[in-house]
């Protein structure tokens, strides 16, 4: 159904193709699953399918890409809309319509398809996909995740042979993934539809995969194969394969059935050694973790209070010290420029009975938080539970109906947002909505003018959070990744004691994720308090110290990490998932245990 035939990608001005030596073949009715760390060219082949590479793009295309025997050379994007249905990492830019009922019809008018038909086909997509209750909603109210559900019911309606999806579920909760990789799944078996799709969190889709292509590097050729077979050897896979790789399973596992029913033996040595004890001495030899209270992560002597901070979470390992590279030189641009709390440290958010209305949706109803500094926070929930509102009423986005906020003592939307980018900064769901600046540079001279900063200061943060970015790029050619770490180092200028991010890992890698991950961890050292609203269930085991959950506007859970994901089996990590009822989370933590427990075992 799709061939690629030796193709490489050049774009206008680059000194080296995108990618390059790409040959395989995608039959009829198979899901193929592209992954690969960021920047390799995931996009670049998927958008070599639908045409819009090189026709909308630009540059050279050579070799030959054919789908159902159209040569994408010779045919543009609108020649191949009634054969493949593309949605892109950006479900906004693919709307057309105002409403999601227009929206699923608007391809099919487009094809010229009969009314009736229209009419019974969005109903089924309605139905597919749980969006009957928002069918007359305006897309612009919609939450980031029912946005993309719309955007992939807009390209099933005209039931396209070939689907091509970049990151269809970076901005659902897991419960609304796991019913789109259903409904995908059900089309390529029962219907024949060709899938390609690029996925960073593999967790959810590679068990649903007939094949894996593996992009390894920039212009390095791609590798085919069984899924088992690419994990085995890929730079990037989901935490179960690792935990596989650790424990020496074979073959490995790519589901977490698979794993719990060989993960007997592994219960039985972590047995006697409790998450918490594994990352201490995970970390104790670092000198930065809870066996040595009395240091921050660049080996600094910090005031007691930090130590303190490190109890938030008892029997989850410090998110501020455990397992992590040490980011030094990013801590010492910050350090000094941001005052330490005092030991009962008063808290940086104190919501009280908080409601917001946004129409005749009432978003936010009686919540209740308070964070304090030092302390990482993940909100979780369902799409459109109220996670991104809260954390607009924290910015002053959204004004309360009732309730009060109070941020650093401030009534957010009553701040003056030249003092309120001093309390709290928010690098939203779309990084690009900071970014209005041709270059990278001239981004950076504004942060530091709008903060009141020293000249150089944003350019330094970047330097470190970026590393080998010129000054004279262009925002809109970074990718999702270095787009959030340029409007993270724009938010970190104003050295505001309070951080908010709203799905901050989309688009990411694992590598990458994992640098964000030290990244904060050294901030919340620091002092910083950091709120993240977030469906990457790997993420909060990672870092936050407490998880909050909210559904249909109201907190219903509110704890420690480790007590709040093992008792969900909606979000709990798949470690969790794998060892349960035992509480690790993550797969250095089990690495930290299982040396202390068994010497030597565990290792691969």
């Amino acid at each position: 159904m799709i061939r690629f035939e030796d193709v490489s990608v050049t774009y206008d001005g680059a000194a080296r193709p995108s990618v390059q030596g790409v040959d395989f073949a995608v039959p009829e009715g198979e899901l193929v699953l592209l992954v690969g760390p960021s920047g390799v060219g995931k996009s670049t082949v998927l958008g070599a399918v639908s045409g819009l590479v090189p026709h909308f793009t630009g540059g050279t295309l050579r070799g030959r890409v054919t789908v159902a025997g159209r040569d994408t050379r010779t045919h543009k994007p609108r020649e191949l809309a009634d054969v493949v249905g593309t949605v892109g990492q950006d479900p906004l830019s693919h709307f057309v319509t105002d409403t999601v009922e227009d929206e699923l019809a608007y391809g099919m008018e487009s094809l010229g398809l009969a009314p009736d038909v229209m009419r019974r086909r969005v109903e089924e997509t309605l139905d597919l996909l749980g969006l009957a209750d928002l069918r007359d909603r305006p897309i612009a109210t919609l939450s980031g995740g029912q946005q993309q559900r719309v955007a992939i019911g807009s390209v099933l309606t005209p039931h396209p042979r070939v689907l091509v999806l970049d990151e269809p579920t970076s901005a659902l909760d897991p419960a609304a993934a796991e019913e789109v990789l259903a409904v995908l799944q059900r089309l390529v078996h029962d219907l024949g539809t060709t899938v390609l799709m690029a996925e960073h969190r593999l967790e959810r889709v590679v068990q649903y995969a007939d094949q894996v292509v593996l992009l390894a590097a920039p212009g390095a050729a791609p590798l085919l194969g069984t899924p088992s077979e690419v994990m085995a050897v890929s730079p990037v896979r989901p935490p179960v394969v690792d935990l596989g790789r650790l424990a020496g399973w074979s073959p490995l596992p790519l589901t977490v059935r698979d794993a719990r029913r060989r993960a007997g033996s592994l219960r039985e040595r972590l047995a006697g050694v409790t998450p918490g004890a594994a990352a201490n001495a995970a970390t104790s030899g670092m000198g930065t973790g809870p066996a040595s209270p009395g240091h921050a992560v660049d080996g600094s002597t910090v005031d007691g209070s930090t130590a303190a901070r490190r109890a938030i979470a008892p029997g989850h390992e410090d998110p501020a010290s455990a397992d992590m590279p040490p980011r030094p030189r990013l801590f010492r641009l910050l350090r000094g420029r941001t005052s330490h709390p005092p030991a009962a440290p008063a808290p940086v958010v104190a919501v009280a009975s908080l409601a917001v209305r946004r129409g005749r949706v009432e978003a936010l109803r009686r919540v209740d938080l308070d964070v304090r500094p030092g302390e990482t926070l993940a909100l979780m929930g369902r799409n459109g539970a109220g996670k991104s509102t809260l954390l607009g009423a924290l910015v002053g986005l959204v004004e309360p109906a009732a309730g009060s906020v109070r941020v650093g003592g401030a009534v957010p939307h009553r701040t003056a947002p030249r003092d309120l980018v001093r309390r709290v900064g928010l690098v939203p769901q779309e990084p690009r909505d900071l970014l209005y600046a041709d270059t990278v540079a001239a981004e950076c001279r504004a942060a530091d003018a709008d903060a009141g900063a020293e000249p150089g200061t944003c350019r330094a943060l970047v330097s470190e959070l970026l590393p080998g970015i010129h000054d004279d790029t262009h925002p809109r050619d970074l990718s999702e990744g270095q787009r959030l770490a340029l409007a993270l180092a724009l938010v970190l200028t104003a050295r505001p004691p309070l951080l908010l991010l709203d799905e901050p890992t989309r688009g990411l890698d694992y590598a990458a994720k994992a640098r964000l991950v030290a990244v904060l961890r050294g901030l919340a050292a620091e002092g910083h308090a950091i709120v993240l609203a977030t469906h990457d269930v790997e993420l909060a085991a990672e870092l936050a110290h407490r998880v909050v959950i909210l559904a249909d506007g109201e907190v219903v859970a509110d704890g420690p990490t480790a007590e709040v994901v093992v008792a969900s089996p909606s979000f709990a990590p798949q470690v969790t998932k794998v060892l349960a009822p035992q509480q690790w989370l993550t797969v250095a933590q089990v690495r930290a245990a299982l040396p202390a427990s068994e010497p030597g075992a565990g290792h691969e």
